[in-house]
């Protein structure tokens, strides 16, 4: 399954494809980041909360890079 559909009379741009890539990796490895340094902040919490606030800031620039792409024309 790709991330975009081709239609007929339609080029796939390389450059939204690798944009649309890095938004969900930023999600979803931001998301995983927080709830890992929710885990590791019960043994070590300068550490948990490294990791919290990096995954957190993580997954609010793959939300913003969303509302990024949906603001670009092809």
């Amino acid at each position: 399954m790709s991330y975009f559909k081709k239609t007929a009379g339609t080029e796939l741009n390389p450059s939204l494809a690798r944009l649309g890539a890095l938004t969900w990796i930023l999600i979803y490895g931001g998301l995983l980041a927080l709830v890992w340094g929710v885990w590791v902040g019960r043994g070590d919490e300068d550490a948990g909360w490294l990791m919290m606030v990096a995954g957190a800031l993580a997954a609010a620039i793959g939300f913003a890079l969303i509302y990024f792409r949906s603001r670009i024309k092809n």
